[in-house]
């Protein structure tokens, strides 16, 4: 993205935080001790395997999920130790949410479903109408304002719940899974259109998701895996190439690998560890003369 991101308009802060289910030999630790500063401006990636605590992340720091320990602060509020009965007010003014099942309401139309948020905040849903019109039509939605979610497709509804999301232009989005339920040229729109918000709306867009074309254009890309979060882009090691094939290849990630003469060396596939191993020299010779 083009533009930095101010380093001193924190949007997010979380120090130590941690999320623990069941007790003793069986507890699982979902999140373990996550400490970090996101900023206005970013737009955020965050990857890592099934089940390694990404949506338990996302739902702490959308104050859907206490934590076990350790503090979040939003947009300067530490909402940690808030009540259960202050909390949507708190989402409604600071956070917007993007998910991969869209959670469209069928019985409201495309307008009703984006102005729904709406209602929470001063002025309710007629002070709103102005900016859902503006969405609508930034969104290619407007001759579906009247429709009812069950007659869009897919790339629509998930437009749709982009727009609900920023009605109250919050400052922080979240997007869980965005283009999981999306097809290649829907999904890319998508992606794209999370990108433009960033920039024209001054917010934050964290994201968690596998979809890895993303990557290209995420400021930081953060890796969960069990429970703890790296910042990839941040590592200049983190990426090597296949000497086989020259492929960026992530070696935090890869799990194909093999050592040769004491050195390590990162494969993109079995197949191309296999022709490695069938002629060492001639693929570090490729590599040298390159």
């Amino acid at each position: 993205m083009s533009d930095a991101p101010v380093k001193h308009d924190v949007i997010v802060q979380v120090q130590g935080l941690s999320k623990h289910f069941g007790h003793g030999d069986a507890t699982v630790r979902a999140v373990d001790d996550v400490t970090m500063e996101i900023y206005r401006g970013e737009l955020v990636l965050i990857m890592g395997p099934s089940g390694s605590g990404k949506t338990t992340l996302l739902s702490m720091l959308g104050a859907l999920l206490k934590p076990t320990t350790g503090s979040i602060r939003l947009n300067g509020l530490e909402v940690t130790n808030m009540s259960e009965k202050s909390l949507p007010a708190i989402r409604a003014q600071h956070i917007g949410f993007v998910f991969q099942a869209f959670n469209l309401l069928d019985a409201l139309t495309v307008e009703e479903n984006i102005l729904l948020p709406s209602g929470l905040l001063p002025g309710g849903i007629d002070a709103a109408r102005k900016r859902c019109d503006q969405l609508l039509q930034r969104l290619d939605l407007s001759h579906r304002r009247r429709a009812c979610p069950p007659t869009l497709s897919g790339g629509e509804r998930q437009r749709v719940a982009i727009a609900r999301a920023l009605i109250n232009r919050p400052p922080l989005i979240l997007a869980d899974e965005p283009t999981g339920n999306l097809d290649s040229e829907k999904g890319q729109q998508v992606m794209m259109i999370l990108h433009d918000i960033v920039r024209d709306e001054n917010c934050t867009v964290i994201m968690v998701s596998h979809d890895r074309r993303i990557e290209d254009v995420a400021d930081r890309l953060l890796w969960l895996e069990d429970g703890s979060l790296r910042d990839r882009k941040a590592d200049s090691h983190a990426w090597v190439r296949d000497p086989v094939c020259g492929m960026r290849v992530d070696d935090w990630t890869a799990n194909v690998r093999t050592y040769y003469q004491d050195k390590h060396y990162v494969f993109c596939s079995r197949r191309c560890l296999q022709r490695f191993e069938e002629d060492p020299a001639k693929y570090l010779q490729e590599k040298n003369d390159s």
